[in-house]
């Protein structure tokens, strides 16, 4: 038995005669904006045409796996062709073959369900349908809403920076109660598909309202969806009401045209013809918030009662130099003023110190002259907001503390006495907080001058 043993060859002692193992490869997944492609249609013959809108989606990722991926295909694509008339969309998905390489193989149908809920049509022929049996989707929505305004122009307002406007009836309707459900849930996956980190609002809340632009086609006499804006109406005590845009969107094919500034001065318009206290916008993204700006910074032009303040202000930079001045000096508006334009207006106060950094900008002409003195009051305010009053830290020291305990979870704060700063208490990263406070107050210069570019002022 011993001799059989030692004559059993060892297949490790012979690297030619080694076993070897073979691993699968792992599947990286694919991203869902590398394989989906999403195009807006508005008749079923661009259902498959390479020429239709084709619609650039926002980060995807949320809604497929944990990772953001999808796993188990190979040759992957997803299309979608999504209805500008009813807002139904149909998926058509193709690949080469699929297998499971160690994550699974993705579900698709609930993933996109994810987006589209009960929009999804399965069939091409029944989607196909839709463009003749959802042709009047949008009429029937308004048939029964409060026309705004209407005008019959290209909903520009006059902006030739537009030149590509469409020449239309257009049309802002304001859509209450049960039909703002219904309208909503189709319009829901554009939400999700084109802004950023949106959620849907509650429309079982009967505070929320729509807001409608629409264009009725002189041809066929169907309206079509330009854009919309949900509006959620507060209770203010004792009996006040303020409005808060929660949403507002401009169906891609017709951005960049003025329609999204045509509704933000029809909400204005709503705020002050019923007097509600004001109105503020949730989150503005950096592409709204400078429209909301231009428009106010216009507004604010032409309102008298805080041109006196505004006047004022603008002789004192334009006369003193404060890179002599050891101490901020403010340079807002006064409480009356701010109070002023929030009940004609309805600019909340936030909304109205930018704007007034901008009017302050505009009184500086030439700007090159004074611009010193202009971004010395930017530069004091951005710290104010960033820091704070320097006396609210003056002295506070935070040290660990030996315990038996997480170490990460033990310490003590104390102030010196008289508020005395010690070494050990200043800031190491001074330099770069000094650093990034000049980057915050470079990045609003810019936009200062963005909007300036863009104001007529009167003289």
């Amino acid at each position: 038995m011993a001799t059989k043993h030692q004559s059993v060859s060892n297949p490790f002692s012979d690297p030619k005669k080694r076993r070897r193992v073979g691993f699968s490869k792992i599947d990286a997944g694919v991203t869902p904006n590398e394989c989906i492609r999403i195009y807006l249609v508005s008749t079923k013959e661009e259902v498959g045409s390479p020429d239709s809108f084709q619609i650039e989606p926002v980060d995807l990722n949320h809604f497929f796996e944990e990772d953001g991926k999808i796993y188990g295909y190979q040759g992957l694509t997803i299309t979608i062709w999504l209805s500008s008339i009813s807002f139904l969309a149909h998926v058509d998905i193709s690949f080469e073959s699929t297998s499971d390489g160690g994550k699974g193989i993705t579900d698709l149908k609930s993933s996109l369900q994810n987006i589209f809920a009960e929009n999804l049509v399965e069939k091409k022929e029944d989607f196909l349908l839709t463009f003749s049996t959802e042709c009047d989707f949008v009429k029937s929505i308004v048939s029964s809403a409060k026309v705004l305004q209407k005008s019959a122009s290209n909903g520009c307002t006059g902006d030739s920076s537009h030149p590509n406007a469409e020449p239309a009836d257009v049309e802002v309707l304001q859509v209450v109660g049960m039909p703002v459900g219904h309208l909503y849930s189709r319009l829901v996956p554009l939400v999700l598909l084109l802004v950023d980190g949106s959620n849907p609002i509650d429309v079982t809340d009967p505070r929320w309202e729509i807001y409608l632009l629409v264009r009725k086609d002189q041809e066929d006499s169907h309206y079509r969806l330009l854009g919309f804006a949900a509006v959620y109406r507060f209770h203010r005590y004792p009996d006040g009401k303020r409005l808060r845009l929660g949403q507002i969107l401009v169906v891609p094919p017709y951005q960049r045209k003025g329609y999204g500034r045509h509704l933000l001065e029809v909400l204005n318009n709503v705020a002050i013809s019923e007097n509600v206290y004001d109105l503020t916008i949730e989150e503005p993204v950096d592409s709204l918030q400078h429209v909301r700006t231009n428009i106010d910074v216009e507004r604010l032009l032409a309102f008298d009662p805080i041109q006196h303040a505004l006047n004022v202000v603008v002789s004192k930079l334009k006369h003193e130099n404060l890179s002599k001045k050891s101490q901020p000096i403010r340079f807002g508006p006064p409480t009356s003023v701010i109070e002023d334009v929030r009940k004609t207006l309805k600019i909340n106060k936030k909304q109205f110190l930018q704007c007034w950094e901008i009017l302050i900008y505009l009184g500086l002409d030439p700007i090159d002259k004074y611009v010193e003195n202009y971004r010395t009051i930017i530069s004091d305010r951005v710290k104010a907001d960033v820091i704070g009053k320097e006396s609210e830290g003056a002295g506070k020291r935070i040290i660990d503390i030996p315990t038996e305990f997480d170490q990460e979870m033990s310490f003590a704060m104390f102030k010196s006495n008289g508020g005395e700063a010690t070494s050990i208490e200043k800031d190491e990263n001074q330099g770069n907080l000094e650093e990034q406070l000049r980057q915050l107050v470079d990045e609003r210069m810019k936009e200062i001058k963005l909007v300036a570019q863009k104001i007529s002022v009167p003289r």
